[in-house]
């Protein structure tokens, strides 16, 4: 006779104890992107700049041959950290985010000029790491529940027939069995809970409703109020308490496809090892991790260091360890920045890199400068990219029944126009081109639920006559565009 657990796998065709997947090795994925590559994908996303593509690919390709060096060697190589020239608005956002997910590294973007000098109010450099720290932990737990997702769903869906359908209470045993050795009221159970499964995958119980038990959401009883904050202790308050204070529960009524959903969750988390993923979210932090650190030109005093510039070169000066390699303190443990990769970026409009501390300045060994864009890279970025702007809103038209047709008059217009006023007013490079596309089609977008008309062809007259009046109006391009 067949035990419990076979009985139900049999009837309901759920594994008992379902087999967790292989990991694949991640640098697998590293060893295929070569430096041509690399640029030949951020060529999907990025228009021109072929110097800076080309330095941050040989930086990318470097991190993968310096885990395939001997291991005495290999803590002695250090990153060659990159700082990017340019006004705004020209990619060297876009590369650096691009290129972390080409990689699948961890990656965080952070505006030095919100660090302040310790001492003072305000976050202080090392935070940077402790949140880039936290960003690996979620993409790797993330990664984790997908790879134990369909584990998880045979589980939880085993568990929802046991709520739909609860097995009958066991017998006492009988000095004599039954015909046959079976228990038939077991296998009349069996029987519908093969039923309902099927109905249960078929989607036909979805709205029907269940009651589970869930945590209760608790406000922690202790606060800690310091200058930086909780988070920058590097101390995970909420397992302490989870440890002193047990979690509550209590019962929620939910609809069976809510239910399934909670279920599958909850059992991805309990498949998940913390432990594990910690650990390999700390080495991904420390051998492949990429900070980029915009705006690093808003760290030069331009006034001998009077007034509220004062704290400028402590900011430059607080970063230095950080970019030279040292233990940050997480929540998580220790962390090392010796291998991380730093990506500086700034227009430099007032200042020079060469205005940067020495000490700093030689963390950052190779520059590459942005050039400003053209009305034919604009005429590119309308059209190339897999996000390009044209692209972006042929798409949101079209969920309105709206078919949007540009000229190629149309798409060299708009890119003259965002060029001229560039050049009239700030020159804020690609971005401008969210405005002029705004402008142009801000009629049309107002309009579109209630429009008869499916078909719109926008040619270079339409777009001539929009912008007549505010390109000629200097004064009022500044205000609009």
């Amino acid at each position: 006779m067949r035990s419990f657990d076979e009985e139900l796998e049999h009837w309901s065709g759920v594994e008992a104890e379902p087999q967790l997947p292989r990991r694949e090795d991640r640098l697998s994925r590293m060893r295929d992107l070569t430096p041509e590559e690399i640029v030949r994908e951020l060529d999907k996303y990025v228009v021109g700049q072929e110097k800076a593509k080309k330095s941050v690919a040989i930086a990318l390709r470097n991190r993968w041959r310096r885990l395939q060096v001997p291991e005495g060697l290999r803590e002695e190589i250090m990153p060659n950290n990159i700082i990017l020239i340019g006004p705004t608005g020209v990619g060297k956002t876009e590369i650096a985010r691009r290129l972390a997910r080409l990689a699948n590294a961890p990656f965080i973007k952070v505006e030095a000029s919100k660090y302040t000098e310790v001492g003072y109010v305000g976050r202080d450099v090392e935070s940077i790491i402790r949140d880039l720290t936290d960003i690996a932990v979620n993409m790797v737990r993330n990664e984790r529940m997908e790879e134990v997702r369909p584990v998880a769903e045979t589980i939880a869906t085993r568990r929802l027939l046991s709520i739909l359908h609860p097995p009958p209470r066991r017998r006492r045993r009988r000095a004599v069995p039954e015909e046959g050795g079976r228990d038939e009221r077991r296998e009349r159970w069996f029987r519908s809970l093969a039923k309902l499964r099927e109905k249960l995958l078929a989607g036909e119980l979805n709205d029907r409703y269940v009651e589970l038990e869930v945590p209760v959401e608790t406000q922690p009883v202790m606060q800690v109020v310091t200058p930086m904050g909780v988070e920058e202790l590097g101390i995970n308050f909420d397992e302490m308490l989870e440890s002193v204070f047990p979690r509550r529960t209590k019962r929620r009524r939910m609809t069976v496809q809510e239910a399934h959903r909670y279920l599958v969750q909850e059992e991805s988390q309990k498949l998940v090892d913390m432990d594990e993923v910690v650990r390999e979210a700390i080495q991904r932090v420390e051998q492949s991790g990429i900070v980029f650190l915009d705006e690093i030109d808003k760290l030069i005093s331009t006034d001998g260091g009077v007034g509220p510039d004062v704290s400028r070169e402590g900011v430059q000066r607080d970063l230095l360890p950080i970019v030279e390699g040292c233990s940050v303190m997480t929540k998580y443990g220790m962390v090392r920045t010796d291998h991380i990769l730093f990506i500086a970026a700034g227009a430099f409009h007032n200042a020079k890199p060469s205005d940067l501390i020495p000490e700093l300045q030689g963390r950052f060994p190779i520059r590459v400068e942005l050039q400003p864009l053209t009305a034919d890279d604009f005429v590119r970025i309308l059209t190339e990219p897999e996000n390009a702007l044209i692209k972006q809103y042929k798409a949101l038209l079209a969920t309105e029944g709206i078919e949007v047709h540009f000229t190629d008059g149309a798409i060299r217009e708009i890119a003259k126009t965002a060029s001229e006023v560039n050049e009239r007013a700030e020159d804020i490079g690609a971005r401008r081109l969210h405005t002029v596309m705004t402008t142009l089609l801000e009629d049309l977008l107002f309009k579109a639920p209630n429009l008869r008309k499916k078909r719109v062809v926008i040619d270079r007259r339409k777009v001539q006559k929009v912008f007549k009046e505010i390109v000629e109006d200097e004064d009022l391009s500044r205000y609009i565009l």
